[in-house]
């Protein structure tokens, strides 16, 4: 995914995300509690070093921010996103929940994005992408770019859909068609495509099948130098 690169139909992705989010962005956040499972899981798990640093990739809403600096006061936090309406939505959010000065965030494309230019911060303790990769058309390009992004001896944490593998065939059927309404492919490769990351750069891939399928819940851990 790239600023410029096209989706389905020929649009650039930061213009179809912002088409998508225009009115949904409002209600997000009431209706994805539902079904974005694993999301909390991950927040928890974050545990930044104090001091540390945090970034998420493709922060939407901000709400992923919002509880894991609440959670975990001890860091820094930072968020980008394609979509510049997610983005108003993401610095609404955190002046409501009084973090307007503690959250920071930019506009880019998660395959290429330069938190050093935008953040003057390089890599980050933890670097993690929630239920976003389903979203981007070039999504191993992200992941690979996410993972250049952690620091030694931090963390790239992933959650998204699965492939609902213990789940009846005719839900999993049904999940994929209404997801695909939304511009949203769950990633079966996703696996196999971390294990090539983690052989790369030295990392410790831990992979977990969440709710019989449903989400997939995966952790990086990289070696300090």
């Amino acid at each position: 995914m790239t600023g410029l690169s096209l989706h389905d139909g020929g649009v650039p992705h930061d213009a179809l995300m912002d088409s998508v989010y225009r009115r949904q962005r409002h209600f997000y956040d009431v209706t994805r509690r539902y079904y974005l499972l694993g999301r909390d899981r991950l927040i928890e798990d974050l545990a930044p070093p104090r001091g540390g640093s945090v970034l998420e990739v493709g922060c939407g809403t901000g709400r992923n921010l919002i509880l894991a600096r609440e959670a975990h006061p001890q860091a820094d936090y930072y968020g980008f996103d394609i979509s510049n309406e997610m983005l108003e939505q993401a610095r609404l959010s955190a002046r409501r929940a009084g973090l307007g000065g503690d959250l920071t965030f930019a506009q880019g494309d998660a395959a290429d994005f330069d938190p050093a230019g935008a953040f003057g911060v390089p890599q980050f303790d933890r670097v993690f992408m929630s239920y976003t990769i389903s979203m981007i058309p070039v999504w191993e390009d992200a992941i690979a770019h996410a993972a250049t992004l952690v620091a030694p001896g931090g963390r790239l944490h992933i959650v998204d859909f699965g492939q609902q593998e213990r789940l009846p065939r005719v839900f999993r059927a049904g999940l994929h068609r209404w997801l695909a309404a939304f511009h949203v492919s769950p990633r079966a490769e996703l696996e196999m495509h971390l294990n090539d990351i983690a052989a790369w750069h030295g990392a410790r891939l831990r992979f977990e099948r969440l709710h019989r399928g449903y989400a997939w819940y995966a952790v990086l851990d990289f070696a300090r130098d």
